[in-house]
């Protein structure tokens, strides 16, 4: 079959459409090179990409294609510089040399574009329907939401792209996902992503890339769609996707880096062909009724131990095989809780708001809408972490810095923070952190951390009253 049947062939999914027009070779055994049309680097792992790609006497091949960010190591104090935590201290300077010696765009740590990578790319326009685009990160299928084929890369796979730009790959498997129906009142698309991975677990996408789809989805806004396809990672897939649509083209125009003029029409053109087939036919398709969906909160050491914030933790006899009741006993013991417990009313010591699932404007007024005019809890620590310069910028001029400031929240710089821990912004040992970001793995906000998987609107309501509280009853109560 010539590249050109293979793009133009019926009953084609919208993965197809895309990576079948970016392979560049056939290299048999299912393995194909494929074209890179962005390739996001951060501040964690990029400098020293680079640097081991100057050891091998090699040069960016596309500069211009390559974008850089501080996001893993800056500090979000208020008044912070690269010296500010000590790996920001040893690896923004190398990113920074780096960059400049390759002619690599670089959104530095003063920069007014500076932001998570997840965050910045969208905003930017950076991230466009029907791009490949790889980044040394696990959460970099979140550009999926705009219809790019995105995933995460290691190492040796990103020095590889930076000197080719290209990548080896096996085109995964194909799962549709289709959310119906419209969401209840409190719920928001965190709860889904968390249902959903609660419901088929953490490895139900494994070896696939899954396109969600469905009523709910094209209701769903930009940034919403976002959160969804952020977490196709803790589904298990490194690929989730989303049709490029009306809400979709509207978002990108008029972005810094958007096509204009007649570029934006052929683009248009373009990003309007790029849906699945009435024909296409996937390897796994699952459907679910948001309306059964209630507000999420995690309870233990994977985002699929999660339950309805109604709902009582499980008991490991009632576990279905022999290694969930292992996983289930060691989360049990992490987290000091105990089967049979309510999550309702556990009490916590910290909440982060923030991280590249949940740090967009739509994700901070939420929060804001809850908290304004109340106070902190004396027992909670509180921090907002705006996901980039530019959402930050926005929440001030609307005011709701100020909310949140008067109600005790610790107002921050944009970077991902406590989410990972890189820079040093710990959950101390021991504490109970309600957090929207993505992972409660074992020590992922910091040594001993515990961690419960919120959205932003449960983490609001958790700061206030200091404990794991379900949002219906907070706001019957307000």
């Amino acid at each position: 079959m010539s590249e050109k049947d293979r793009i133009l062939k019926k009953g084609a999914t919208l993965l197809d459409k895309i990576w079948d027009q970016h392979v560049v070779r056939q290299l048999g055994s299912g393995l194909e090179l494929m074209h890179i049309d962005r390739t996001f680097i951060h501040d964690l792992s990029g400098g020293q990409a680079l640097v081991e790609l100057g050891k091998k006497d090699l040069k960016v091949r596309n500069p211009e294609l390559c974008f850089a960010t501080t996001d893993h190591c800056v500090s979000s104090a208020p008044g912070r510089n690269e010296n500010s935590s000590a790996s920001g201290a040893r690896l923004i300077p190398l990113l920074r040399k780096h960059c400049m010696d390759q002619g690599i765009t670089l959104f530095d740590i003063y920069d007014e574009k500076q932001g998570i990578v997840h965050v910045i790319g969208p905003e930017l326009g950076l991230t466009l329907p029907g791009l490949t685009l790889v980044c040394g990160d696990s959460h970099t299928c979140t550009h999926g939401a705009l219809g790019a084929l995105a995933w995460g890369i290691g190492r040796s796979e990103l020095e590889h792209v930076l000197a080719t730009q290209t990548v080896i790959g096996k085109k995964p498997r194909k799962m549709r996902i289709k959310f119906q129906g419209s969401l209840n009142t409190n719920v928001y698309p965190k709860d889904i992503m968390l249902y959903l991975i609660s419901k088929f677990g953490a490895d139900f996408g494994s070896g696939h890339a899954v396109e969600y789809a469905g009523s709910t989805i094209r209701n769903l806004s930009m940034e919403e769609r976002m959160t969804i396809c952020n977490l196709s990672i803790e589904l298990g897939a490194r690929i989730g996707l989303i049709a490029p649509d009306e809400v979709t083209f509207q978002y990108l125009a008029n972005r810094p880096y958007s096509p204009t003029k007649s570029s934006w029409k052929k683009a248009l053109q373009h990003w309007q062909s790029l849906h699945t087939d009435k024909d296409a036919r996937f390897e796994q398709e699952i459907e679910v009724q948001v309306s059964k969906i209630a507000p999420q909160i995690s309870w233990g050491i994977s985002p699929a131990h999660t339950i309805s914030i109604s709902e009582h933790i499980p008991n490991p006899d009632a576990a279905p095989d022999e290694n969930t009741r292992l996983g289930w006993e060691n989360a049990l013991q992490y987290m000091d809780l105990k089967p049979g417990q309510a999550i309702e009313g556990l009490p916590i010591q910290r909440v982060f708001i923030g991280s590249c699932a949940n740090s967009r404007l739509s994700d901070l007024q939420s929060a804001a809408d809850l908290v304004k005019g109340k106070k902190v809890s004396n027992q909670v620590e509180a921090w907002v972490v705006p996901g980039s310069q530019q959402v930050k910028r926005e929440a001030e001029i609307s005011g709701l810095d100020q909310i949140f400031i008067k109600a005790g929240f610790k107002w921050r710089e944009p970077g991902c923070s406590q989410c990972v821990a890189t820079n040093e912004e710990y959950v101390e040992s021991g504490k109970h952190c309600v957090s929207t970001s993505n992972r409660n793995f074992i020590g992922r906000q910091g040594p001993q951390s515990r961690t419960h998987l919120a959205s932003p609107a449960m983490a609001a309501c958790a700061a206030i009253t200091g404990k794991i509280t379900d949002i219906r009853k907070f706001k019957e109560l307000s």
